[in-house]
């Protein structure tokens, strides 16, 4: 199998980890920027290119796209999609994933339980938008942001309010949300490969802070979840069309809540923290899904030739 991981890092430990676990199970792979592909649209050819080579013969691709390619890398991917080359989280669904606000709006449909959230444009609408969503603390978010980023505990409503007129004022897209205060700091990562959960582990946010993201220094530790919490998840990424999907939840007062939803879910912290080989875990549902393919088929002759041209087109 011949496998293109879209990334901006070859050096990321995800990145890496991919590369290890393909390597090891004796697959041809390549780490492309998508920055630096270009593609060539017109009636009837399709194609990419990567510094001055054609991309061709690629069997599967992993999209690692972070938030600030979102637009270009997705164009890219939905290149790859129409060569033919299969991808585990096809560009509209990572579209779907990292607009939250879209993302919350499609899971809410299914009947996922999750915090109130409210979110409206106009100034003059502020005060009734919060009264919707009931008394602070608020959670105040960034639409597209990650890791974090963006995201502010109000805790009384002139708070909310002073908070919501900084985000409008950088015109930037948001959304607000009940505070979930018996969750004390806490959420769980549950991260689906192929429609079932691989691992899952427990991230316990600083003293003081309310994100239990690893990158704003939170803890983790290997999770035990109970059916409920499986279920929602494995319903999560499907609803929005992930093969892989990093799905964050609350364990709640009144049952699990989902939070979001992550369509690039890092690998250093859940390997690390429940000891499973996830990598391994997503390149054989690369394997499996490609079965069969006009790479994988075929005698062994042509395997060695097709590799041979993809080196000679990728160096």
């Amino acid at each position: 199998m011949k496998i293109a991981i879209l990334s901006r890092n070859s050096r990321l430990y995800s990145t890496r980890r991919l590369v290890e676990a393909a390597r090891e199970r004796g697959h041809v792979v390549r780490v492309l920027d998508p920055l630096r592909c270009y593609v060539r649209i017109a009636p009837g050819t399709v194609a990419v290119r990567y510094k001055g080579k054609e991309v061709r013969d690629i069997d599967a691709a992993i999209p690692r796209i972070g938030s600030t390619s979102t637009f270009y890398g997705t164009a890219v991917l939905r290149q790859l999609e129409m060569m033919g080359v299969y991808t585990p989280n096809p560009s509209d669904a990572v579209l779907r994933a990292r607009d939250k606000l879209r993302c919350l709006q499609i899971l809410a449909a299914q009947g996922i339980d999750m915090p109130v959230t409210v979110f409206g444009d106009n100034p003059d609408d502020t005060a009734d938008v919060l009264a919707l969503l009931g008394d602070p603390p608020h959670v105040i978010k960034l639409n597209e942001g990650s890791q974090g980023t963006g995201v502010v505990l109000a805790e009384k409503r002139s708070a909310s309010q002073s908070v919501i007129e900084a985000f409008r004022g950088l015109y930037a897209n948001f959304l607000v949300q009940e505070f979930i205060a018996e969750a004390k700091g806490s959420d769980l990562r549950c991260f689906v490969v192929g429609g079932k959960v691989v691992a899952a582990m427990r991230r316990d946010a600083n003293p003081g802070d309310f994100r239990a993201n690893l990158h704003r220094g939170g803890s983790a530790e290997a999770a035990t979840l109970s059916a409920e919490e499986k279920r929602i998840a494995v319903r999560a990424a499907g609803a929005l069309g992930l093969g892989i999907a990093g799905v964050d939840l609350l364990r709640s007062n009144r049952g699990p809540l989902l939070l979001e939803v992550n369509a690039s879910p890092g690998l250093e912290g859940i390997e690390a923290a429940t000891g499973v080989d996830v990598a391994g875990a997503i390149i054989e549902l690369l394997r499996t899904r490609t079965a069969g393919s006009p790479a994988e088929a075929g005698s062994g002759t042509k395997r060695i030739v097709r590799k041979a041209s993809l080196t000679a087109t990728q160096k």
